[in-house]
């Protein structure tokens, strides 16, 4: 836990890292009020992929996760499509995909699995309403057909709460954002009573993963998307 400050110091400092994000995890698959404080993850938006390679392969904080983690597992995303900000900043103005550019409109038509992220930052008096209604939208994610993997994370305790999902394709997300009844009336309240005072949605490609996540990388067993 301590390393969620001093570790703040070295990623500013980090070259060609845009923006990041250190969070802490739930223990089910979306954003539960209780905290795991064995599992952690880092959000990052790089200017390149030799800037990522560079932090991967030099700096003391990937290198102790090497050395002090009993899991873990990377994702490379592509952006495809997002709105909102985060920490008042939007995360994606620097990358060509988010410009609508040749890789996200390729990953787009390629059709394969996708990765969604969902923050907020919930207003006071909305807590106890948010909180109420999250059983419900869990149980309909545990059992969403084309989920791959998904887990609850967050900046802080319970007011700044995230989700990231792997899905098995583009279907798949709609069907959960559009067909189960427990999603769609959270989201009709969430507009109506104005639960948040800063919302993000991002869609992304992914296009490389490494390790293991709950035992297995989750997009593994994927046939990779036609070239």
């Amino acid at each position: 836990m301590r390393h969620m400050a001093l570790d703040r110091p070295l990623l500013r400092r980090t070259q060609g890292l845009l923006f990041w994000r250190l969070l802490g995890t739930g223990r089910g698959p979306s954003m539960t009020p209780g905290a795991d404080p064995r599992r952690w993850a880092l959000f990052a938006v790089w200017r390149d992929e030799a800037a990522l390679d560079r932090f991967l392969e030099r700096s003391p904080i990937p290198a102790r996760w090497r050395r002090e983690a009993t899991e873990s597992w990377q994702v490379r995303l592509i952006p495809l499509a997002s709105r909102g900000t985060w920490g008042g900043a939007d995360p994606f103005p620097a990358i060509p995909a988010r410009r609508g550019e040749e890789p996200a409109r390729e990953a787009d038509r390629a059709g394969g699995p996708v990765a969604v992220l969902t923050r907020a930052a919930i207003r006071p008096l909305r807590l106890a309403a948010f909180y109420r209604s999250v059983p419900g939208v869990d149980e309909l994610l545990r059992a969403q057909d084309g989920r791959l993997a998904s887990v609850g994370v967050g900046e802080w305790p319970l007011a700044r709460q995230a989700t990231f999902s792997l899905w098995r394709d583009a279907a798949a997300v709609r069907a959960f954002a559009y067909a189960g009844e427990a999603h769609r009336r959270v989201i009709g309240r969430v507009r109506a009573e104005n639960w948040y005072s800063e919302e993000l949605f991002a869609r992304f490609a992914p296009y490389g993963s490494a390790g293991a996540w709950d035992g297995a990388d989750p997009l593994a067993a994927l046939p990779a998307p036609p070239a």
